[in-house]
């Protein structure tokens, strides 16, 4: 058997050990500093990733490293508290390894979110942005023998991020009353932040947004058949001019998407109802 495949079967199966029987209909991945909308989830099951067979471990701040499993919304949803990224070192294949597991475990919609950079200079922090698209410039998680049992060979990304559950999104949120945009992410390696020159690069490219996350999982998730819903919180303005200040820091970014949180959490609770 393909050693990528045993691992996911192995964690998969330990998972399923654990969830007494429940059966989750949606997944969320909670980037930096967003981890805290797990709290809401009722009659949580708490998995620290450190006891799950073949898993990583998040080693990044504002990542806590559990799975959730509980209710949200009157459905049963699986939270990534923390991800993983390619900069710790990870391999395309490990760092995706949760989101086959998911896809073994039954679950059809994964709402990933992020903290990101601001390349749109409409944007500004604190701002919720629905990601409709997406420039990836990692290593394609997909390269290497396909995974047959799993998806085609050459996946279509036309539509990689739902546009029924946009829609439902922008409704819920002028429902609520909620000021959301939509842009394009472009997903780098990191771990550095971006240089002005590359900021401007990346702008020009189409960009709106700039991160070092998401990307590989969601390509990984359109391989496998699921709907994808996606969305950022800006934490800082990227830095278009060579000037001797530092405009990004790790600890803040966490603090913006902290304060974020609070606006996220009803929404994200509304579209999983709406499933």
């Amino acid at each position: 058997m393909d050693e990528r495949i045993s691992k996911i079967n192995k964690a998969a199966e330990y998972i399923e050990s654990r969830l007494q029987g429940r059966k989750p209909i949606a997944a969320i991945i909670l980037g930096s500093g967003l981890g805290e909308l797990a709290e809401i989830i009722e009659d949580r099951i708490t998995i620290p990733y450190t006891e799950i067979p073949c898993f990583p471990v998040s080693t990044v701040i504002g990542h806590k490293g559990n799975f959730i499993c509980g209710f949200l919304g009157g459905k049963c949803v699986l939270a990534m508290q923390g991800r993983f990224h390619y900069y710790e070192g990870y391999d395309m294949s490990t760092l995706t390894l949760p989101v086959r597991v998911m896809c073994k475990l039954g679950v059809k919609f994964l709402l990933v979110s992020n903290a990101a950079g601001a390349l749109n200079p409409d944007y500004k922090v604190g701002d919720t942005i629905i990601i409709k698209d997406h420039i990836n410039f990692m290593p394609n998680p997909l390269i290497g023998p396909n995974m047959d049992d799993f998806g085609p060979r050459f996946p279509d990304m036309t539509c990689a991020y739902d546009l029924e559950l946009q829609k439902k999104a922008l409704e819920i949120a002028a429902e609520m009353g909620i000021k959301l945009h939509q842009g394009i992410y472009f997903g780098g390696s990191g771990p550095s932040y971006e240089t002005p020159a590359e900021v401007r690069f990346f702008r020009s490219s189409g960009a709106d947004l700039v991160g070092m996350s998401t990307v590989p999982e969601v390509i990984v998730a359109r391989h496998s058949g699921m709907r994808v819903f996606g969305m950022s919180v800006v934490t800082n303005i990227c830095n278009t001019q060579n000037v001797e200040r530092n405009f990004n820091d790790g600890e803040d970014v966490v603090m913006q998407a902290n304060a974020a949180t609070k606006r996220m959490i009803p929404l994200f609770t509304k579209l999983i109802e709406s499933l």
